[in-house]
């Protein structure tokens, strides 16, 4: 009988923090900065991060903390941003951190760095 595995649809503010290494207060204050990123509330009011808003807080941390950018450049290249055609796709399953076959040397290499960061603090949640 084959296995089937569920990816999980939705994460809440505090597993996406564990997730991402940003804190709480940090993904509310990105909510009212980047248009982007705008995670849904469940009926109890609760936000409810997709896959999809996890690949944006990616790149918004990438974008200030790595490369330097301010909010309002990284504003600037988000608006060009489609995390739907994004091809680092991160997949998270069953507390597993899946990546996509990458061609490019450099990428495969900070996908896989990312890949074991977010496997780290997945088995510590």
């Amino acid at each position: 009988m084959p296995e089937f595995k569920i990816k999980r649809l939705y994460y809440s503010i505090g597993e996406v923090s564990k997730l991402t290494g940003i804190e709480r207060y940090v993904l509310r204050y990105w909510e009212k900065e980047f248009e982007k990123l705008k995670p849904a509330k469940n009926k109890g009011g609760n936000r409810i991060y997709t896959n999809r808003d996890i690949k944006i807080i990616l790149m918004i941390k990438r974008l200030l903390y790595e490369e330097g950018y301010t909010i309002a450049g990284a504003k600037k290249v988000l608006e060009s941003y489609n995390p739907d055609e994004d091809p680092t796709e991160i997949i998270i399953e069953e507390g597993r951190i899946k990546i996509p076959k990458i061609t490019d040397p450099e990428l495969r290499r900070d996908l896989i760095q990312i890949r074991e960061i977010l496997e780290f603090i997945l088995n510590k949640l």
